[in-house]
């Protein structure tokens, strides 16, 4: 019994001085052991090779950890303002907001020196994250830093706060600017407070601060004419809206772009497309230029109007501007001049956008396409398609485009070729790839080779739809090869994953069949069970 107990009691001690080694062998490993997070970390280090190190990593969390390590085990460097900037801008920017929040609480307690800069980054990207509370939790605890707010940051929140569609809290920041916050706004400040009260109609309360401006030591600009205009835009009140207008050219101010072009947008909201053209006309004789969001706004209206000439004539003046058009301009442009039948006008505007270095993506091409191939215009379809390829890859939406155009003439041989191409490039064929085959070789009179497609399709694991059974059945049967449905259905069952929608059409096409369709189906059912 002594005998046990003493060996008990050594297994103790060994045991605690085995934990007291450990414990002692790991703090002294973490005093000097510590693997940087990159190599080669350099050896001299300074906050501004820092802040370039933390600019150029490419990789969020080891750029934090990067900033962790330089300032816990690097030999003699500590963090300024500096580096927390370039950190947190970093998490800012990427909505990593835990961190941000960390690394805020350890810049406070570090009692560096701070700018407003850094508040400011975050204010903003609190508003753009669709969190304007946080935008002013942020702003209201900037003096905590020892840093005095100024209108810069006041601006930026009621900036994220007009964003977030909080003009409740826009009217109430404003209001304390002075007294609560110590803040005294500008002409910028009184701007956000007008297009808030223009976003919630209340267009009355803005003149009335457009009106209080000059008492406040401010003089009204461009913009803040051209808020108002918006917000009568907004109510529908174009009348209201050219009043404004003409209010600017009598005080002696010249509109810029955007006011002309809130004021067109509003004609032709409200039906009104000749006054549009009118108002870009006066912009033009006044030497004010179109920027992208005119022209943008007069394309699509051309394009409504089915005036598909001034459309294309006015996106070759964007492009001569120097001007980049979205792709879904290009799209509505290129659609307008199809449906009139000039294909080749916007085969000629594709080869343009080559041209100006402002190449058409997978929507701008599939659309051109899709034009080509349903005006019959096959062959040219292709070659537009090998001149795109060489830029990017395609998408499944302009494979499919093409694929279902050269199936529609029968070249099923063609469509192969196009099949393999995908399929080498990495994109995968979806359900309507499949289908456009099928209906394809259904179409030709080749069924049979729809069946092969179909069960490659459940090889792949590709889930078939009402639509690749109907073709297939009906293309069985007006080839008078009804005894292959059956195998249709056993495949179907055998996947596993038949919708309420397939087995409607199960029961329609088989079952309905009363002499046959019942024998048929117990046969699938007791081969499928057993």
């Amino acid at each position: 019994m002594f005998r046990c107990h003493l060996l008990k009691l050594k297994l103790k001690i060994t045991t605690v001085a085995i934990a007291n080694v450990s414990i002692q062998s790991l703090c002294t490993k973490s005093s000097y052991s510590v693997t940087p997070p990159i190599k080669p970390w350099p050896q001299r280090l300074y906050p501004k090779r820092l802040v370039s190190m933390l600019t150029r990593q490419q990789n969020l969390d080891l750029a934090l950890q990067i900033f962790h390590y330089a300032g816990d085990f690097h030999p003699g460097f500590s963090h300024n303002y500096d580096t927390y900037h370039a950190i947190i801008r970093r998490l800012s920017h990427a909505r990593t907001f835990p961190a941000v929040e960390s690394l805020l609480s350890d810049l406070h307690k570090s009692r560096l020196k701070c700018g407003e800069d850094l508040f400011i980054t975050v204010i903003r990207s609190y508003g753009l994250a669709g969190r304007p509370k946080w935008s002013l939790k942020t702003f209201l605890r900037i003096q905590d830093f020892g840093v005095q707010r100024s209108v810069r940051s006041l601006n930026c929140l009621l900036n994220a706060l007009v964003q977030n569609k909080r003009c409740d809290l826009v009217r109430w920041v404003f209001e304390n600017s002075k007294n609560k916050f110590a803040v005294v706004p500008n002409v910028f400040t009184c701007n956000i407070l007008i297009k808030a009260l223009c976003q919630k109609n209340d267009v009355e309360s803005a003149l009335k601060v457009l009106d209080e401006m000059p008492t406040m030591g401010m003089v009204p600009n461009v913009v803040t004419y051209t808020t108002i205009i918006g917000g009568y835009v907004l109510r529908g009140d174009m009348v209201g809206a050219k009043r404004v207008f003409v209010d600017i050219l009598d005080r002696g101010w010249l509109p810029d772009a955007t006011t002309y072009t809130i004021l067109m947008d509003g004609y032709i909201k409200r039906g009104r497309f000749a006054d549009a053209i009118k108002v870009m006309d006066e912009m033009e004789e006044n030497g004010v230029h179109p920027n992208e969001v005119t022209y943008g706004v007069m394309i699509e209206a051309y394009c409504k109007e089915n005036k598909s000439g001034e459309a294309l004539n006015l996106l070759e003046d964007m492009l001569d501007g120097k001007h980049l058009p979205s792709s879904a301009l290009c799209c509505k442009v290129i659609d307008v001049l199809c449906q009139h039948g000039k294909v080749e006008d916007a085969c000629e505007l594709w080869k343009r956008l080559l041209k100006n270095n402002c190449t058409p993506d997978n929507a701008v091409s599939s659309t051109l396409i899709y034009w080509l191939c349903k005006k019959g215009k096959i062959w040219e379809a292709r070659k537009l398609f090998d001149q795109f390829e060489r830029g990017l890859i395609p998408s499944i939406l302009t494979y499919n485009t093409l694929i279902a155009g050269i199936c529609e003439e029968g070249e099923l041989c063609e469509a192969g070729k196009l099949w393999d191409d995908m399929v080498e490039k990495g994109c995968a064929p979806n359900a309507f790839t499949y289908n456009v085959l099928i209906k394809g070789f259904c179409d030709i009179g080749k069924a049979q080779e729809g069946i092969r497609i179909l069960e490659e399709m459940l090889l792949k694991r590709c889930l078939p739809n009402k639509s690749t059974y109907a073709m297939l059945i009906d293309g069985l049967h007006h080839c008078g090869m009804e005894g292959e449905v059956s195998k249709v259905l056993s495949l179907a069952m055998s996947s596993r994953d038949i919708d309420y929608d397939c087995w409607d059409l199960f029961f329609a096409k088989l079952v309905g069949n009363l002499d046959t369709g019942v024998t048929v189906l117990d046969k699938i059912l007791f081969e499928n069970v057993n």
